[in-house]
């Protein structure tokens, strides 16, 4: 008899607070307030934070960047190219919880998806450098 199951691999509670708490570091060092998540590899929330002058609008688009990046292990800066130069792509923007801005990107382990990270609260160049300072500092690879 076939297997009717996969194994998935998925960030554990250590690997996302330890992200989470890099991302905040790194978000103070850049200057600017941060809201911070991590979701696994099936999109759902494992770790979250956020600083005391983020506003509220962050905490989901945090949440949003990172569920995003994690859908098919594209960073968030990448969707807005997809979505602003291919017609056939554009309806994609127009997803709830589809965020195609800088900010969000796959958590990629041995070239396995793993999760995604979302930071909110800056630019979205700062806000993708404070998501790729923290995956670089936990030896996570960044992609593109």
């Amino acid at each position: 008899m076939s297997t009717k199951s996969i194994a998935t691999a998925s960030i554990n509670r250590e690997a996302a607070a330890a992200l989470i708490d890099a991302a905040i570091a790194s978000a103070r060092e850049v200057g600017i307030p941060a809201a911070v998540a991590v979701v696994d590899a099936t999109g759902n929330l494992r770790a979250f934070e956020r600083t005391d002058d983020a506003p509220f609008l962050t905490v989901d688009v945090a949440v949003d960047k990172a569920w995003s990046a994690a859908s098919f292990g594209y960073p968030t800066h990448v969707w807005n190219d997809y979505v602003s130069n291919d017609p056939k792509v554009t309806p994609l923007a127009y997803r709830p919880r589809m965020v195609a801005v800088g900010g969000g990107y796959p958590i990629l382990e041995n070239g396995k998806l793993i999760g995604g990270i979302g930071i909110s609260g800056g630019t979205y160049q700062q806000d993708q450098d404070v998501a790729s300072t923290a995956l670089r500092q936990l030896g996570f690879e960044v992609s593109a």
